[in-house]
This record gives structure tokens, sequence and C-alpha cells, in this order.
């Protein structure tokens, strides 16, 4: 079985059309922001890093992403095509901060 056919076993199958889409993108912020305290922790307090529960909060995270993504028929594949076009056209020497501040992309879509 494959992820997204995985994602799509487990995905409450009463959030569909817009209930689905608030279901998973309110999943994705819930664990980014399980990521970001993790991460705070290990920067603010000098606490070890839990790679171990990043990994379990990244997977959370990616399985709210897979989740939005069957329901608007995309794939991760696409998603992340989509972003090495936009960074490429944004950065096309490469990232620097006098780049990213000038924004070569920023008279096109986001």
């Amino acid at each position: 079985m494959e992820y997204a056919e995985f994602v799509d076993s487990l995905f409450a199958k009463n959030h569909i059309g817009v209930e689905g889409s608030v279901h998973a993108a309110l999943g994705i912020g819930g664990e980014a922001g399980e990521v970001v305290d993790m991460i705070k922790k290990h920067w603010t307090y000098n606490k070890p890093l839990d790679r171990a529960g990043l990994v379990e909060e990244i997977g959370d995270l990616m399985f709210y992403v897979q989740a939005l993504c069957n329901l608007h028929g995309l794939t991760l594949g696409d998603a992340m095509e989509a972003n090495v076009e936009k960074l490429t056209r944004r950065y096309p020497k490469g990232y620097s901060d006098a780049a990213a501040l000038a924004r070569a992309d920023k008279n096109g879509s986001k």
C-alpha cells in the first residue's frame, strides 16, 4: 500500500470537501506547532533534541499534508515539483540574503 492510500484509509471519511480541508489544515498547524515547541525547547533551554520524537511529529505532520493532497487530487510530488520551480525562479543563482530581499519572482506567482 502506498502512503497516499494508507493516509486515505485512516483519514476521517466524514470530513470531505471544505470540512476535510479544514481538518487537514488544522492538523498541519497543530503538528507544526509540536515540531516548533520541540525545537524551541532544544534551542532555548539547551534540552537535548528528542530525535525519535521529532521523527514522530514530522510523520504526523506529513500525514496531514498527504491528507490535504489527497483531498485535492494532488501528490506530494506535485507539491515538491512546484516548490522546486518556484525556488529556482526565486533564487536562480542559489540562495543568498540579497536574493531573498530582491525576490526575483516577486512579479510572478507565489
